[in-house]
């Protein structure tokens, strides 16, 4: 989840929504790396999840099933916006996450 995350955030980069909007390989990629995040998540034990309140479990899950099984209609504010405004948060858990390992 970690390294999915960062490299989604790392891919897009300055990048504002108008540019990912004319950019089909971007907007591709992104949703990959999203989906493989909610996928990762996913995985994570009940257990595991219960133990780590800070992570947004059901909001990374339910992208992933949004993005999968929205098949041709991918909302690009909301993918920019996963990217842009949440992975942050994600990723600074996620590293506490690992750190404490």
């Amino acid at each position: 989840m970690l390294s999915h995350s960062r490299e989604a955030a790392e891919l897009l980069g300055d990048l504002s929504r108008e540019d990912l909007g004319r950019n089909r390989v971007m907007q591709l990629a992104l949703t990959r790396l999203v989906e493989i995040v909610g996928e990762a998540g996913n995985r994570v034990s009940p257990a595991a999840q219960e133990s780590s309140p800070q992570v947004p479990w059901p909001q990374i899950i339910g992208m992933r099933n949004r993005l999968v099984h929205g098949y041709d209609v991918i909302d690009l504010d909301l993918l920019w916006r996963t990217v842009k405004e949440d992975l942050p948060g994600l990723i600074a858990s996620l590293q506490e996450i690992v750190e404490g390992a």
